[in-house]
Order: C-alpha cells, then sequence, then structure tokens
C-alpha cells in the first residue's frame, strides 16, 4: 500500500470505529475482516449466518460481532425505526419487516441507531443497492442536498501537483450531470474528505471548466460560473477559483497569464468537474497516464458514512475502503 493509505490505516487504528459489513458470507468480506482485526484498524460486525462465516473463515472470528439479520433481537426495533422513518413515503409495518432483513438495509439501520460508525458494501451489489437504504434511512447531511463521490489520488513520489503529491477530484461516480447547486454541494462535500481522509490543511478548489474567467461563451459554462456565484454568496471556509482551465488550476505559470491574482494561483489540491463523464475520464487518465494511485469512490454527503465496493474488489481493497470510512465517521 502507498504512503497514503499507510497514514490513513494509522490514522484509522487510532479512531476505534465500529464498521458494518453487511455481506458477510462473503470470502473476500471475511478475509479482510481478518486483516482488519488483526491491524486493529477498526471493530467489525459481520451480518449473515454465524455458522457459515466460521466455516469459510475455517473457524471462529475472534473479536468480530456477527449477527444475522433473520434472528436478531434488534430487528424488530429496526424495522419500527424504518417504518417510522418512511410512513410518509408510504411505508407500511408489513414491507419495514420485511425490508429491515435485508442485510443492506438492516446494516443501514444499525448506523442510523447508533449501533455502527459505518456501513461498506458492493462485493456482491450493484451501487444503487447500496446507495438505495443510504438515502432512504441516513439520508445526507444538513445543508447538503446532494449525494456525490470523490476519488483521493495518490501522485507518485516528487510529483510537482496537490499538498504532499494528494489530490481529490470529484464527483466522479454518481451524479451524471449536476446543476449550478449541486456543483457547490460537491465542492464543500469533496473538502470536508479532503480534510477527513486526506489530512489536507489548505483545500484550494477548482471549479473545471473549458473556460477561463470568461475566455468561452456557452450555457455549461454559465453553469459552473453560477456555482461560483453561489459559493461567493455562501462565504466557504476554503480557497477556490472558477470557472478555470484545468492547465491554470494546477500551473502557476499559466495561473498567472489566464487567471491573474487567483485565489489558487495553479496550486489547486481539489479538483471539481463540470459533469461525470469529465471526472470519470479525468481521474483515470491521471490514474492510467500519471501512475497515480486512485482510491474511491468515496461517497459523500450522507449524514454517516457508507461506502460503495466494486465487485472486482480484492481484500485488501475492502481494508482500505473500510479505513476510509473510519475516518468519515
Amino acid at each position: 500500500m502507498s504512503v497514503f493509505m499507510d497514514a490513513v490505516l494509522a490514522e484509522a487504528k487510532k479512531r476505534g470505529k465500529t464498521v458494518v459489513l453487511p455481506e458477510g458470507e462473503e470470502i473476500r468480506i471475511i478475509e479482510a475482516t481478518q486483516k482488519i482485526v488483526a491491524g486493529q484498524i477498526a471493530k467489525v460486525i459481520l451480518l449473515g449466518d454465524p455458522a457459515v462465516i466460521e466455516e469459510k473463515a475455517g473457524g471462529k472470528l475472534e473479536g468480530v460481532t456477527i449477527i444475522d439479520p433473520k434472528t436478531s433481537s434488534k430487528t424488530a426495533d429496526y424495522a419500527n425505526l424504518l417504518y417510522e422513518l418512511r410512513k410518509e413515503k408510504g411505508m407500511t409495518p408489513e414491507k419495514a419487516k420485511s425490508l429491515a432483513l435485508d442485510p443492506l438495509y438492516f446494516g443501514c439501520l444499525m448506523v442510523k441507531a447508533g449501533d455502527a460508525d459505518g456501513m461498506v458494501a458492493g462485493s456482491v451489489h450493484a451501487t444503487g443497492d447500496v446507495l438505495r437504504p443510504a438515502l432512504q434511512i441516513i439520508k445526507t447531511k444538513p445543508g447538503i442536498s446532494t449525494v456525490s463521490a470523490c476519488f483521493v489520488l495518490a501522485m507518485p513520489e516528487g510529483s510537482p501537483f496537490g499538498e504532499n503529491g494528494v489530490m481529490v477530484f470529484g464527483d466522479c461516480a454518481v451524479m451524471p450531470c449536476p446543476t449550478s447547486e449541486q456543483l457547490v454541494d460537491i465542492a464543500n462535500a469533496s473538502v470536508d474528505s479532503a480534510r477527513r481522509i486526506a489530512r489536507m490543511s489548505d483545500p484550494k478548489v477548482a471549479m473545471l471548466s473549458f473556460s477561463t474567467r470568461g475566455s468561452a461563451k456557452h450555457e455549461l459554462v454559465d453553469k459552473v460560473k453560477k456555482a461560483v456565484d453561489l459559493m461567493k454568496e455562501q462565504g466557504v471556509d476554503y480557497k477556490f477559483d472558477g470557472e478555470i482551465q484545468l492547465d491554470a488550476a494546477l500551473v502557476p505559470e499559466v495561473a498567472a497569464l489566464k487567471a491573474p491574482c487567483s485565489p489558487i494561483g495553479g496550486n489547486a489540491n481539489i479538483l471539481i468537474f463540470p459533469d461525470l463523464q469529465a471526472g470519470n475520464i479525468g481521474y483515470k487518465l491521471v490514474q492510467r497516464f500519471g501512475n497515480a494511485e486512485a482510491y474511491g469512490p468515496i461517497c459523500q454527503g450522507l449524514a454517516a458514512p457508507v461506502n460503495d465496493l466494486s465487485r472486482g474488489c480484492c481484500c485488501n481493497d475492502v481494508v482500505g475502503v473500510v479505513a476510509i470510512t473510519a475516518l468519515q465517521a
């Protein structure tokens, strides 16, 4: 693992957070749990049949809490919580009882009830299946109405970009075509992620566009310009600039020509892309051509952390996402 991830694991170890893993019967999750507990990275709750989990683990998992929603004494309480949260949306007690048996819903209800600090899933479930109960139960943070995702990019040693070679890109995984208001939410959430996860001390946000300071006229440019105006009205507690092209955001010499007196001076460490196509392409270009290590997608904007794994994840990926979740909590 990278220097960045080593720091994340060390910080997570200090926190002592509890993370629930709903896909407890999946072998990669079991193997990751053994590493997490051995390294004291977090306390782990696995959801599933204890007999199945222990058979796959080759014995009893010491220091791990295993809960089967079908037999848990708290399932009824969680079902009632779900009903109360969703009754105005048409939830019935019967439907709530059925959904509470679903490990993804059970896990989110644990987080909502304060019985876990965060949840990680997705090794055998699609992103939509993971985020749906999170949006219904945990919901968004106060003042934020948009759930998005960022990637942390750890650059090769000696890179001039980012803070200590670390950058945050958003949104690269969730919002296909964000509005101006949603771009502001993404920027605010990405700064929060940068501070919590990357320990970034001086966030400098670039609101990216194909235009710098009015060099091009288009409705897509107007969307970013409006977002910047809204950020000014909010009085956000970090430096930002936009609309701005990528080179002016990252190269001081170019910034001096295209955006003189820029608050970020060509030293952006957080890039906010105007839409999902640009964000997804952008982070993959940096990952592949720039040999950066990409960590994510990291879900942001929720009132408590729920993170989505790739279905192609390996054991170490799970360990890393659990550690990141502990830092978000």
